[in-house]
């Protein structure tokens, strides 16, 4: 039993990390402390004022531990560890888990290559950024490609010279083919430094060099060759314009800013190289209520910085952090040079972080628009259909379907919908087993009795949807007065051009308000519970069609089957062939050739 008394007392004046701990033993919340003792017993302080999120978290602790460590860096570094494991729900959380991509070039290599590269590694390669977009990495390779003849490929040279013929790139002349021995390994490095040359922003010789060959095409009239020219132009002012391309080793900062609001916070971050904005991002903090923006910047900087290979030589905040020392202490020394934390007051920098503030609370009205209109779809959607039927406390609601052709393999669908939202999960499909023909109403009552009956379905729902009107609603109605359950029952009624039309509900249609969120709404269930058993049919229908009559052959099995397919080619041959012909194709014994035989002449003598 734990003493929570008793524990507290224990606890040591030592840095470490502590994790609270549910009933259910689910880790909830991992902190960090200088001193443990003093700040783990903060939690238990009657007297302290603390945020709803904290005693609310407060509340389900049942017990806790912790890990002492030598220093607070260290205490930084589990803490972060941790939380990525663990995923707190009261920790502030970086919901986005995105990387960079960085442009790679193997200058180790004797033939360098120019590579898409999702991480920068302690490698001898050279890497260029990261960016914030794909798609510009490899329309900068291309370019390169096209630019300076650089290869991509993974032949290993000098080793595997003249052991392949050359591949595309060669024909279509943007590799000088050095796996074939064509070009010296001193001509393509001149290639390879006018790439890196590029990569490293100086862009006005290849700008001049392409205009100056672009004119001189056209003034010869070869105007195939200077259109080639202005493309490649264009694609180098493109890629140069779009994104600012540098080493990883240049001076670099991240400019950093937060908008919030009592439910969501939004931070964006700008990643300028040499000066040039390379592009940006935004990222959504989650368990953020009740946190001040100082807190939620100093837990997006260590999660989203422990993740990156990358790291800048500045990192500018609109407004300091409580650890700005030992989290700049830990960034240096992951990275192996000074990096700063600065909180610009004023000059160029101050105007970014503007900038970037602009953009964090743009992102985060557009994301309140967003939720404002899926709540319309949604639980305004739920509210509207309870002003409709006089109900209230409707969230969960179930849905149902027949489906079949003739009679033939009829099935049920079950869908679910919760506070407007499907929830797929709960979603149920039945093989109809005690009716035969096409009977939707007793369908529906051996699906519903099996729904209602089956100790799998722990829970109820708040209404019950049937696909049709006034004869489906019955047959619900029956079901569950038979079983003393009580659940409201609607019918989805469908026009002559089986569109919804409406609700039928104590023996009233009720007819739905034009343009309205609940009419939407019970035709996106109605269309998924159709799909669904439609979607379970064609499955059924499918196996039916690749069943083998020789799967009705007792003792023929799987393999007996495939042998005899693959020795006579078809039934045909099969039903055919005597028994002597049975007997002696491959896998057969005396009894599975009589069974054979007999099943496709059941008029022979058994004895044959």
């Amino acid at each position: 039993m734990f003493d929570l008394t008793e524990e507290l007392k224990k606890l040591p004046d030592k840095p470490g990390v502590y994790l609270m701990h549910s009933k259910s033993d689910e880790i909830i919340y991992v902190g960090k402390a200088i001193n443990l003792k003093n700040r783990v017993r903060q939690y238990f302080q009657t007297s302290r004022t603390r945020s709803p999120k904290i005693e609310k978290m407060v509340s389900r602790i049942a017990w806790f531990e912790y890990i002492i460590t030598d220093s607070e860096l260290e205490a930084l570094v589990l803490e972060n560890n941790l939380i990525k494991e663990h995923r707190p729900r009261y920790n502030t959380m970086l919901k986005d888990d995105k990387s960079y991509p960085f442009i790679r070039v193997t200058v180790e290599e004797e033939f360098p290559r120019i590579l898409f590269a999702r991480q920068m590694k302690r490698d001898k390669s050279r890497y260029f950024g990261p960016f914030t977009s794909s798609a510009a990495v490899k329309d900068t390779i291309d370019l390169l490609k096209k630019l300076y003849h650089v290869r991509s490929c993974n032949r290993s040279l000098p080793r595997d010279i003249g052991k392949e013929r050359p591949c595309l790139y060669y024909q279509i002349h943007q590799c000088p083919a050095p796996c074939q021995g064509y070009i010296s390994e001193e001509a393509y490095r001149e290639h390879v430094d006018r790439a890196l040359s590029f990569l490293d922003g100086d862009f006005k010789p290849v700008v001049r060099d392409l205009e100056q060959k672009m004119q001189q095409a056209a003034e010869s009239l070869d105007f195939e060759q200077a259109a080639e020219y202005r493309d490649l132009l264009d694609s180098v002012r493109h890629v140069t314009g779009k994104q600012r391309i540098t080493n990883a080793d240049a001076e670099d900062r991240d400019i950093i800013a937060i908008a919030m609001d009592d439910r969501e916070a939004v931070v964006a971050a700008f990643f300028v190289r040499q000066g040039k904005i390379l592009g940006r991002e935004h990222f959504h903090m989650t368990g953020s209520e009740g946190e001040s923006a100082s807190d939620i910047l100093n837990a997006f900087i260590k999660q989203y910085y422990a993740g990156t290979p990358f790291l800048p030589r500045q990192i500018l905040i609109e407004e300091d952090i409580s650890e700005r020392q030992v989290v700049e202490d830990w960034l240096t020394k992951r990275q192996g040079h000074k990096v700063n934390v600065l909180v610009p007051k004023r000059g160029e920098k101050h105007k970014l972080m503007a900038l970037a503030k602009e953009n964090a609370e743009l992102v985060l009205r557009q994301d309140l628009e967003k939720i404002k209109r899926q709540e319309a779809r949604t639980i305004g959607a739920v509210r509207e259909m309870e002003g409709l039927l006089g109900l209230s406390g409707l969230s969960r609601m179930e849905a149902f379907d027949i489906s079949n052709i003739s009679g033939v393999l009829s099935v049920a669908s079950m869908v679910v919908f919760e506070n407007g939202k499907a929830k797929k999960n709960d979603y149920r499909k039945f093989r109809l087993r005690t009716v035969t023909g096409p009977d939707d109403y007793k369908s529906m009552e051996e699906v519903l009795t099996r729904r209602f009956t089956d100790e799998r379905f722990d829970i109820l729902p708040d209404l019950l949807l049937m696909d049709g009107g006034k004869g489906q609603v019955n047959v619900a109605l029956n079901v569950l007065e038979q079983l003393n359950i009580c659940v409201p029952v609607v019918g989805m009624v469908k026009d002559d051009n089986h569109r919804t039309r409406g609700l039928y509900y104590n023996n009233t249609e009720i007819c739905f308000p034009a343009g309205s969120e609940a009419f939407a709404l019970i035709t996106r269930i109605q269309d998924e519970a159709h799909r669904f058993a439609i979607t379970y049919h064609k499955q059924l229908r499918g196996k039916e069609q690749v069943h083998s009559i020789l799967d009705d052959i007792k003792g023929i099995g799987p393999v007996r089957r495939k042998q005899l397919m693959m020795h006579f080619k078809d039934i045909a041959a099969i039903r055919e062939a005597d028994y002597d012909a049975l007997l002696a194709s491959p896998g057969m014994t005396a009894q599975a050739a009589k069974s054979v035989y007999i099943f496709f002449h059941p008029d022979a003598d058994t004895e044959a």
